[in-house]
């Protein structure tokens, strides 16, 4: 009887495993699918506290649909137009930085014995990479080959987005008792990511400033990749720290080439552990292991976008599954404990 219910149990954990395989395996191989109708789903539900007040202006839903949908398409349309001079400002710089990778290499390999072959072979790579003119930009038939399947995404992205800002009530009352759950869950966490990019903001124009006045070439630009970049926890931060660890490295010579990093490292630690606990608040903690985690996985699984979208599904789904950690007063925001 015992062998019995320890096969029978054995069965069921294999079964949940096939499963969960299954399941990662569909949800990658339909990325391209899902990757834009899940990031719309997150950017409707930031923007549902507008979408409900318009409503009770008496603004039509249809209008409030169009008007929302054509201001996140122009705030995305301004974040990638203020972003593309920093990748630029990179492209530009490769062949340099290359010039400097093996310059380092040179350096270790000179410190290091026993490894000449080893280092020598690096460095002849790097250098030969460094002297060849590469360039990171697709060529016209990349571009061309690519093309029919972003314009699909974003087709699909525009889409989900207007109809589900525009049926989101009815939606979720189709839902029955899960109603109010979910409407908790989208206050949450729009009023989470309010906070917080009022946080990452400040966030970069401090690392602006304090960049500038360490003499950082490009500061602002650092600053608006640190605002952006930090919506991303950990992931974001570090980053930011490796790029401006190079950037110092190139730029400047013994140890201020560590100056950069080690400023924002403490920009950076100031508004974790104290402004951002500060504005936002501490209604809903999560452990940091889970956070990480379902970052790493979401990158790994849609890349970029999975990153982003990671951290607001979880607390999305944290709140549903638990409303008491839904804020209080109409003031209250939950918080990510990251300390």
């Amino acid at each position: 009887m015992i062998d019995l219910l320890l096969s029978q149990r054995a069965a069921r954990v294999m079964l949940a495993l096939l499963a969960a395989i299954a399941l990662v395996a569909a949800l990658h191989l339909a990325q391209h699918i899902l990757a834009p109708t899940v990031f719309a789903l997150v950017l409707g539900i930031v923007i549902s506290p507008v979408a409900d007040r318009l409503y009770g202006l008496g603004v039509p839903r249809l209008a409030v649909a169009v008007l929302l949908l054509v201001a996140t398409l122009a705030l995305i349309g301004l974040a990638l137009l203020l972003v593309e001079p920093l990748f630029s400002l990179l492209i530009d710089e490769l062949p340099r930085i290359k010039v400097a990778v093996a310059g380092w290499i040179e350096t270790a390999s000179g410190l290091l014995r026993g490894i000449e072959t080893i280092s020598a072979e690096i460095e002849n790579s790097v250098g030969a990479q460094a002297a060849q003119p590469q360039t990171a930009v697709p060529s016209v038939r990349d571009a061309l080959w690519l093309a029919p399947g972003f314009a699909a995404q974003v087709f699909i992205f525009v889409g989900v987005l207007f109809f589900f800002v525009l049926t989101r009530s009815e939606l979720y009352a189709g839902t029955g008792p899960m109603e109010q759950r979910f409407r908790r869950a989208d206050r949450a966490v729009a009023r989470y990511f309010a906070a917080v990019t009022l946080v990452n903001i400040g966030l970069g124009v401090v690392t602006a400033m304090v960049l500038t006045a360490a003499g950082v070439n490009y500061a602002v630009l650092w600053g608006l990749a640190a605002a952006l970049l930090n919506f991303i926890l950990y992931l974001g931060p570090m980053m930011i720290i490796a790029g401006l660890t190079i950037a110092g490295l190139v730029q400047f010579s013994g140890a201020q080439a560590f100056l950069p990093p080690f400023l924002f490292l403490l920009l950076n630690l100031t508004e974790a552990n104290f402004v951002t606990p500060l504005v936002v608040g501490k209604r809903l903690a999560m452990n940091p292991l889970l956070i990480f985690t379902a970052i790493v996985f979401g990158l790994w699984l849609w890349g970029p976008v999975g990153a982003i979208v990671a951290l607001p599904v979880l607390l999305w789904a944290g709140v549903v599954m638990r409303p008491s950690l839904a804020m209080r007063g109409p003031g209250a925001a939950p918080y990510v404990h990251v300390g």
